[in-house]
């Protein structure tokens, strides 16, 4: 498949080649890793399966050496997904003996040296896939019905709480000077690999959004409606949202488009407008916060000449500049009171004023309106008019804030950097990389994300990755 980067020194190429060490024994993998990059391998390791199919998704590998027992998933068919999706990565299982070796490559011999040397260091003994003492106490799991499952990402947090809960249990009983000496923290969070507690964060935190998805309140299931190209994400919420786009999008209904600064209010806008009859014709976007308040009211209905000092011609406006197609109105919010009852007539009645003239001119245009301020709130300090209000939420739709939809993080992360790629080389994330995206809590969304990575990408410089320290918040 390629994954491995070659690495030019002065005297040799060296192929640096990953192998994923996927068991829920934090010693075995010790003792594996150990080996293993004395033979020049980078090791990533993953304490279940969630977690190795995490990594994989984020970033390939050219082996994975699989323990006989995951916590989370059932080993054989885990191993049968990873060989449909991963053909050409080599895959070893503790537990296989013989059958596995069949046909011996010299990347797969030094695997198999590598894992009975592990074997025979672990008390002296060369049995295989042997059960540490922690997986033999009994354990409570959560256990979750099948709706649950087939729930919007229910599949993905129940294995992450899973993992969580048998990680806890594993690190609750291994001594304190076990668990430093097998490199993890005294909270049970590994600092090697994707750790699982940042799975299982992201698990609890999707559970916690979604308490519809259990059995004594599930409301009627919906059918799942694919994400829209404009909007990356595959959480309960941008799946929504990709729904209602879609049911709004043919009808020349008003909108607005509620949700905090930076998470993407424009882009719905677009896809409404893409999805729509109108697509053909112009999308025309004004933002009501940059313009001021004297020039906002020609820029948005146009003028004639000599309506005021500096008008030395007449002017299209806005509105019919989008005659036929969308009017896009950003951060609504801002517009005066006085703009405000203009823009309540021409909803009304499909008629504009330019500034400076006595006719009234007829235009068909849908208007979508976005803010990021709470109207509701700003009507009741009378900042806006109620009755403009009503009129432009016949339809409101929220884009919900990052931190609301952290799954969704590495999926962003992943589209961000490609089209980063355009201008400069590709880079992909570390693991550690990725366990510092998904502990922040982005108070500034899908624009921060991507101001991040680009900073990322920066300090990295020449290395085709971006590393744990080269993410920084300001």
């Amino acid at each position: 498949m390629g994954y491995g980067l070659g690495r030019e020194s002065v005297e040799t190429k060296v192929v640096v080649r990953t192998v994923v060490v996927a068991s829920a024994d934090a010693h075995f993998r010790a003792r594996l890793r150990q080996q293993l990059m004395a033979m020049r391998w980078h090791v990533r390791e993953a304490a279940g399966g969630a977690e190795a199919m995490a990594q994989l998704e984020m970033q390939g590998a050219e082996a994975m050496v699989l323990d006989s027992v995951l916590p989370d998933l059932q080993v054989d068919e885990f191993a049968g997904q990873m060989r449909i999706r991963h053909p050409v990565m080599d895959l070893l299982r503790v537990d296989a003996g013989a059958e596995e070796a069949g046909a011996r490559s010299p990347r797969r011999n030094e695997l198999l040296h590598a894992l009975r040397q592990a074997q025979e260091d672990a008390h002296g003994t060369s049995g295989v896939g042997e059960m540490p003492a922690w997986a033999l106490a009994p354990v409570m799991v959560p256990q979750f019905s099948a709706a649950d499952r087939l729930a919007p990402g229910g599949e993905r947090a129940i294995a992450a709480l899973q993992v969580s809960v048998l990680v806890r249990s594993r690190d609750a009983a291994l001594p304190a000077k076990s668990r430093r000496k097998a490199g993890m923290e005294e909270h049970g969070q590994e600092t090697a690999g994707l750790a699982t507690a940042g799975l299982a964060t992201m698990g609890m935190k999707l559970l916690k959004r979604q308490p519809a998805t259990f059995e004594e309140d599930r409301p009627a299931v919906r059918p799942q409606v694919p994400p829209l190209p404009e909007m990356v994400g595959e959480s309960a919420g941008m799946l929504e949202l990709a729904r209602l786009v879609r049911l709004v999008a043919p009808r020349s209904t008003t909108v607005l488009i509620e949700g905090d600064t930076g998470t993407g209010k424009e882009l719905v806008a677009k896809a409404v407008h893409r999805l729509s009859t109108r697509a053909s014709k112009p999308f025309v976007v004004l933002n009501c916060a940059a313009i001021p308040e004297s020039l906002l009211e020609a820029e948005l209905f146009g003028h004639t000449r000599g309506a005021f000092t500096g008008a030395v011609q007449s002017r299209t406006g806005r509105i019919e500049a989008a005659h036929g197609g969308t009017l896009f109105l950003d951060e609504i919010g801002e517009m005066p009171l006085a703009l405000q009852a203009k823009m309540l007539r021409l909803l009304e009645s499909g008629e504009l004023q330019r500034v400076g003239d006595n006719e009234t001119t007829r235009v068909d245009v849908r208007v979508i309106a976005a803010t990021h301020q709470p109207l509701q709130q700003r009507v009741s300090e009378r900042a806006f008019r109620l009755d403009l209000y009503h009129r432009l939420a016949v339809f409101p739709v929220t884009v919900p804030a990052l931190r609301d939809r952290m799954e969704d993080v590495l999926l962003l992360a992943a589209h961000l950097l490609e089209r980063m790629g355009e201008e400069m080389p590709v880079k992909r994330l570390s693991a550690g990389a990725a366990m510092r995206l998904m502990e922040h809590d982005w108070p500034g969304n899908v624009r921060e994300l991507a101001h991040v990575l680009e900073r990322g990408a920066i300090l990295s410089e020449d290395r085709r990755e971006i590393a744990k320290e080269d993410i920084r918040f300001q």
